[in-house]
């Protein structure tokens, strides 16, 4: 024969050879409620031309088990063997027996035919109204669809229910969604909580986003069970759907309802913010503060607060501080960042006991804990390598501080340097350190690493200008060979006599 192409030559380079087989692609609930009926529990086990894809196939089990089909052990229930016998998709099957529990079984028939039948009661999105209309159309076609929605509502029997009976009727009694709660049956994981406010983005039980219209009418809903959707990616365009109260999703699926306690970490304040959520599936239906968090969350999220953002959200006192520069400056890496972070899992749980703040830990305790990470030995070395404070010629005691700029750096009054020749250092390395000299009123008047330069050099411009300002207060020319004193000449020579 002559086969005719009705596209150009080039195009069909770019064609597949053969069309996929069905089974790569299609949705594999019936089969896999087949295999479950045989007694076949798991497919991969049987000889295939083309083996069904696993994703596939964990994906129909759990639709499987949404639906009660199936139980945890992939075995078929005594449910999912009447949904066999029907000669419908295992979701049709499901919505029409459940449906037919709660007096629903004329409703359910239709939604199916609607859901099969293109075209008929119109293309509306709102499945009610398409039902509306169809209701109301007249021709074959329309009184074909009708005669079959007639005789699979005649297939259904009655079956032991996991449904709130009282409840569910009650509330389709009252708001009259019964479209609404037939597709919820049938599409449990596509039940959709509208979250913006144009009814354009929807979130849906399964966690799939959906997107609608949103000058559709369905747009002002606040819930929504939507039957079919175009596309596969997050934001899947909803091509039929029914208004379903709150009312009837918590009557139906309310032994889904999870409750979520959150605890997590807020860097603006240090503290944590602990909430409270009741969700289906992947819908948020309520939430709020949780005023009784548990202690353990609490203290993982302050951990993971100081992980992300670094120990400079610790309290740390000036002492521990010090300390830690200190140690940084001999070499000392137990106090390290990397060291302690390495250790944090360790050393900060017992300080977070009943603290809902970084900031609310003990400070004092934070300085315990170092001294404690580098012992008594390292405590002795660290004093060694790294003394706390410098002490002066005139015997008083002054902090070094590690951290500054251009490197240890005391400052004192030049008073207290006097009969000093040479310049002090500090550590194995023998670093000068940077003296910060003042006067007696404490203004500086001289940074200086050689002492010795210092008192050689420009001392004698800055005792004749000292000697104007603080004429009570020693100056002498030769500050090397004078004696060290804090006090003034009347005083100093006081305490001599």
């Amino acid at each position: 024969g002559v086969a005719y192409r009705l596209w150009e030559a080039a195009a069909s380079a770019g064609m597949p050879p053969f069309d996929p087989p069905e089974i790569l692609e299609s949705d594999l609930s019936s089969l896999l409620l087949d295999c479950a009926l045989w007694g076949v529990n798991d497919p991969g086990a049987l000889r295939w031309l083309d083996p069904p894809p696993a994703a596939a196939i964990d994906e129909a089990r759990g639709r499987l088990r949404v639906l009660d089909a199936l139980d945890a052990d992939g075995r078929i229930t005594a449910h999912g063997k009447a949904l066999a016998k029907l000669p419908l998709a295992p979701r049709i099957a499901h919505m029409l027996v459940r449906a037919g529990d709660i007096g629903l079984a004329d409703t359910a028939a239709e939604v199916a035919v609607l859901l099969g039948e293109r075209g008929i009661g119109g293309q509306d999105t709102d499945l009610t109204s398409r039902r509306q209309r169809w209701r109301r159309e007249s021709g074959k076609r329309a009184d074909a669809a009708r005669g079959l929605a007639k005789r699979w509502a005649k297939l259904t029997s009655p079956l032991p229910s996991k449904i709130p009976l009282p409840e569910a009727r009650g509330a389709v009694s009252a708001g009259g969604e019964a479209v609404g709660l037939c597709l919820a049956l049938a599409f449990p994981d596509r039940v959709a909580k509208r979250r913006s406010a144009d009814g354009a983005d929807w979130a849906s039980v399964g966690g799939r986003g959906f997107r609608l219209d949103p000058l559709s009418p369905l747009a002002r809903e606040e819930w929504l069970a939507v039957g079919e959707v175009q596309g596969s990616a997050a934001g899947a365009r909803i091509l039929s759907a029914a208004p379903i109260s709150e009312a009837d999703v918590i009557a139906l699926f309310g032994a889904r309802v999870e409750e979520h306690r959150t605890v997590r970490f807020r860097p603006a304040n240090g503290g944590i913010e602990a909430l409270r959520e009741r969700r289906l599936g992947a819908v948020r239906l309520t939430s709020g503060a949780d005023d009784r968090p548990d202690p353990k969350a609490v203290k993982v999220a302050l951990i993971q607060g100081v992980i992300q953002g670094g120990l400079e959200l610790l309290p740390w006192s000036e002492a521990a501080l010090s300390l830690r520069t200190r140690a940084t400056f001999a070499q000392i890496d137990a106090l390290s960042d990397a060291a302690l972070m390495a250790t944090l899992d360790d050393w900060l749980p017992p300080l977070l006991d009943g603290k809902r703040r970084l900031s609310d830990i003990d400070r004092s305790q934070l300085s315990g804990v170092l001294e404690g990470l580098i012992g008594w030995d390292g405590k002795q070395q660290l004093d060694r390598l790294a003394p706390p404070d410098f002490r002066s010629p005139a015997g008083s005691a002054h902090a070094i501080d590690y951290a500054a700029e251009g490197g240890p750096r005391v400052e004192l009054r030049v008073q207290a340097l006097f009969g000093l020749s040479e310049h002090p250092v500090v550590g194995t390395q023998r670093i000068p350190l940077v003296l910060s000299l003042t006067s007696p009123a404490g203004r500086p008047i001289q940074t200086t690493r050689d002492l010795p330069g210092f008192w050689a050099g420009n001392w004698r411009d800055v005792a004749k200008e000292m000697r104007g300002r603080y004429p009570r207060h020693p100056w002498p020319d030769d500050p090397a060979a004078a004696s060290a004193t804090l006090r003034t000449k009347r005083a100093d020579a006081r305490a001599k006599s």
